[in-house]
């Protein structure tokens, strides 16, 4: 497993548009055998800051399977116009340092 951040700075006029294209794209995230998950936070501080992991089964499923598969070309033309607003895009492994508290509902 291994975590992709990307961390975006989008102007106010383009977040809406920003959220409902990643609303769409992300279903072809749920359609690859390769990704595991992801969640996409907005800086309470900053709003014009976003940042989206994704876990993908390895980095190389991320840039091979994926990147080669059907549902990246229909991923890529609804972020591609955010690529620019970008400030990282990295892959991250986990290490041992992990804990989350559980909640029952």
């Amino acid at each position: 497993m291994v975590n992709e951040y990307l961390r975006y700075r989008i102007p106010p006029e383009l977040r809406e548009k920003f959220l409902a294209d990643y609303t769409a794209a992300c279903e072809q995230l749920r359609e690859s055998q390769v990704c595991d998950g992801y969640d996409l936070s907005q800086c309470e501080e900053e709003p014009d800051c976003f940042i989206l992991r994704i876990v993908w089964t390895s980095t190389a499923d991320h840039l091979g399977v994926f990147r080669s598969s059907e549902q990246f070309r229909k991923f890529l033309p609804l972020v591609q116009p955010y690529i620019p607003h970008l400030e990282e895009m990295r892959h991250y492994a986990p290490t041992s340092l992990q804990w989350q508290r559980a909640y029952s509902k």
